[in-house]
C-alpha cells in the first residue's frame, strides 16, 4: 500500500502520544490586557472611594502621631484598611466614623478583596462552567457526525453538511493538532485533541453515539486504522472516507467503510471531463457543491410516488436505493417505486432554514443508511 506524503496525525502518532481532550466553542472574549485594565480600574475606584470616605469623617479618627488626620493619612489609612494590614495608627474614634466603617467601608474592603483575588476565581469558575457544558454536551449528543480530519477535505465535507441545514452542534472534528481544533472552535464547531487511531480518543468524540463518520485524512494507512477503530466501536454508523490512491479502496471498504472516495482520481475525472465538456464539468461540480443551483440529493419516496415510474416523478430521479441495491433510473427494476425505497434525485437548491418551496423532495438534510455487517 503506498503511503504518499506526510501527515500530522500519523507523524504525532509516531513521535509521542498526543494529549487528548475535547474543545467546546468558546464564547466571545475580552483580550487579557483589557480585563487586567478593567480589574485594575475598579481597584483604583474602590480605593478613591474609600479615601473620599475617611476624609469627608476625618473628624471622628485619631492619628496617634499629632492627634489629626489629613489627605495623605486618609489614603494611608484607605490602603492598610482594604489590604486587611490594619497597623492601628490611624482608628476611628467617634460612633459614626466607627458605623461608616462597618456599613461602607466593610464592603468595600471586601470587594477590593474579590478584585484581587478575581483571576483565580474567574479559572475556578470558567472550569466549572466547562465542566458543566461538557458533561450536557455529553448527555445530549447523540446520532451525530464525526469529522477526523480537518484540512482541506475536511472543511469541504463540514461546508456541505451545514449546506443541507445540519447544525454545528451535530458536527464532532478529531484532529491532532491544537491550532486545528482551535480554528475549528473559533468556526463554532465542538473538538476533540487526539489521534484518531485510538479507541479512547474516538470515544471522547461520542462515536459510539454517532450517525455518520467521515474520514479525512491525508495519509491512506492512517484513513485505514481510523475506519477499523471505528467499525469497532459503532458497527451502525455509516461511515465515508476518502484516500489518495485508487488501490486502496478495496482495503478501506473491507475494514469497515461504506463509501470510499478517491480524491486524485474524482479530481482528475472532473479534470478530464471539464476538457471534453466544460459545460458538463461545470454542472458536476454545482452538483457535488450543496446549496447552489442543483443539488444532488437521497430521500424518501413518498406515498403519492408509489406505483409510478422513476420518470413520472416530480424530481429528476437518477439513481433508486431499494435495500442495498443501487438501480440506475433506466434499471427496469427501478420502476415501479416501491414505498420502501429511497430515491437519488437532482433538485433545485432550497434555502437552508427550509422556507423556499421544496417539492416533494423532502428534508434538506440526506439521511443516510444504516450499515449492517
Amino acid at each position: 500500500m503506498k503511503l504518499p506524503g506526510q501527515d500530522a496525525m500519523a507523524r504525532r502518532a509516531d513521535e509521542h502520544v498526543v494529549p487528548t481532550r475535547v474543545m467546546l466553542p468558546r464564547r466571545v472574549a475580552h483580550a487579557p490586557a483589557r480585563q487586567v485594565g478593567k480589574r485594575l480600574l475598579m481597584a483604583l475606584l474602590v480605593l478613591a472611594a474609600t479615601v473620599l470616605i475617611v476624609w469627608l469623617d476625618r473628624a471622628g479618627y485619631n492619628d496617634n502621631a499629632d492627634g489629626k488626620v489629613d489627605l495623605l493619612d486618609a489614603v494611608y489609612y484607605a490602603t492598610v484598611t482594604l489590604s486587611t494590614t490594619g497597623y492601628g495608627d490611624i482608628t476611628p474614634y467617634s460612633a459614626g466614623a466607627r458605623l461608616i466603617n462597618v456599613v461602607l467601608v466593610t464592603p468595600l474592603r471586601v470587594m477590593f478583596l474579590i478584585i484581587l483575588v478575581g483571576t483565580t476565581l474567574e479559572v475556578l469558575t470558567e472550569r466549572t462552567r466547562e465542566d458543566f457544558r461538557l458533561k450536557r454536551w455529553r448527555a445530549n449528543l447523540r446520532d451525530h457526525t464525526v469529522v477526523v480530519g480537518f484540512g482541506t477535505k475536511g472543511r469541504s465535507a463540514i461546508q456541505t453538511l451545514c449546506a443541507t441545514g445540519l447544525p454545528k452542534e451535530q458536527i464532532v472534528i478529531v484532529d491532532p493538532a491544537s491550532k486545528v481544533i482551535e480554528a475549528a472552535n473559533a468556526e463554532g464547531f465542538t473538538g476533540v485533541l487526539g489521534d484518531a487511531t485510538r479507541s479512547d480518543v474516538l470515544r471522547r468524540a461520542e462515536l459510539q453515539k454517532a450517525r455518520q463518520i467521515i474520514i479525512a485524512t491525508q495519509r491512506d494507512d492512517t484513513a485505514v486504522l481510523v475506519a477499523l477503530t471505528a467499525r469497532q466501536l459503532n458497527r451502525g454508523a455509516k461511515i465515508v472516507a476518502a484516500v489518495r490512491e485508487e488501490e486502496n479502496a478495496p482495503l478501506l471498504r473491507q475494514s469497515g467503510a461504506d463509501a470510499v472516495i478517491t480524491s486524485s482520481g474524482a479530481a482528475g475525472r472532473l479534470l478530464g471531463l471539464s476538457v471534453l465538456s466544460p459545460s458538463a464539468g461545470t454542472v458536476m461540480e454545482d452538483l457535488i457543491q450543496q446549496g447552489s443551483g442543483l443539488d444532488l440529493i437521497e430521500r424518501p419516496v413518498i406515498k403519492a410516488e408509489v406505483g409510478k415510474s422513476v420518470r413520472e416523478t416530480e424530481d429528476l430521479v437518477v439513481s433508486v436505493l431499494r435495500g442495498h441495491r443501487l438501480l440506475g433510473y433506466d434499471d427496469p427494476a427501478a420502476s415501479p417505486l416501491q414505498l420502501t425505497d429511497r430515491v437519488i434525485t437532482i433538485v433545485r437548491a432550497s434555502p437552508p432554514s427550509g422556507s423556499g418551496p421544496s417539492g416533494p423532495s423532502g428534508p434538506s438534510l440526506p439521511h443516510l443508511p444504516p450499515h449492517r455487517p
